[in-house]
């Protein structure tokens, strides 16, 4: 069973920045692609970004600018670095990791940014 392991999250004022880590137990070549989602109070989780095993990357259009996801493979782990945090980046943030049809997940980090 794969495991993830997210970490970084706390609470920050408006226009801070956070640096999130996602540790994989696995070569994070094994798989497919990895990502970033979030889940906000009262709603549905949604996609952050992504970045595939060839390195190409994609992001949620109103987040590119501020958020850059990024990895380091020796490590086995990605990252998500956010910039001028707002309140309404509030949410869980999961660390994912796809296989073939087969989804894993992180645990969730909390990120709470005040006005």
């Amino acid at each position: 069973q794969e495991k993830l392991v997210e970490s970084g999250g706390g609470l920050v004022q408006a226009g801070g920045s956070l640096r999130l880590s996602c540790a994989a137990s696995e070569n994070i070549l094994f798989f497919n692609s990895m990502g970033w989602y979030r889940q906000a109070p009262g709603k549905q989780r949604e996609l952050v970004a992504t970045i595939n095993l060839g390195g190409s990357i994609n992001y949620v259009d109103y987040l590119a600018g501020r958020f850059t996801i990024s990895r380091d493979v020796a490590m086995n782990t990605i990252f998500l670095q956010m910039n001028n945090l707002k309140p309404e980046d509030t949410a869980v943030y999961y660390c994912n990791a796809k296989v073939l049809r087969t989804d894993y997940w992180g645990q969730g980090t909390q990120v709470t940014v005040s006005s």
